[in-house]
């Protein structure tokens, strides 16, 4: 059985001006958006909550969204919460703070 897992992931273009930068990064934003996976979109980077193939596909279409936006080259952080024992959720981590 496959778990949903929570993937946090941030893109660094890197060689583009400010205004670049931040074109390929809201066409990320944009494949998470579309991908109708539960996301949270935060200063730092941008959380992710799916099954793990799906989570996996979509980091890999953000990163292609900014090479099509004209990135050259990137930085991808990414931190993987899994577990084979139940789903990880972002509301789980954040909704004391709300």
């Amino acid at each position: 059985m496959s778990y949903i897992v929570n993937l946090a992931i941030q893109i660094l273009p890197l060689q583009l001006s400010k205004e670049d930068s931040y074109a390929c990064i809201d066409a990320a934003i944009a494949k998470v958006e579309a991908s109708g996976l539960k996301y949270m979109v935060c200063p730092f980077e941008t959380v992710i909550e799916g099954e793990y193939d799906k989570v996996m596909t979509l980091s890999n279409d953000m990163q292609q969204a900014c090479y099509s936006s004209g990135a050259k080259e990137l930085l991808v952080n990414m931190k993987l919460h899994r577990s084979v024992e139940k789903d990880m959720a972002i509301d789980d981590k954040v909704d004391k703070y709300k």
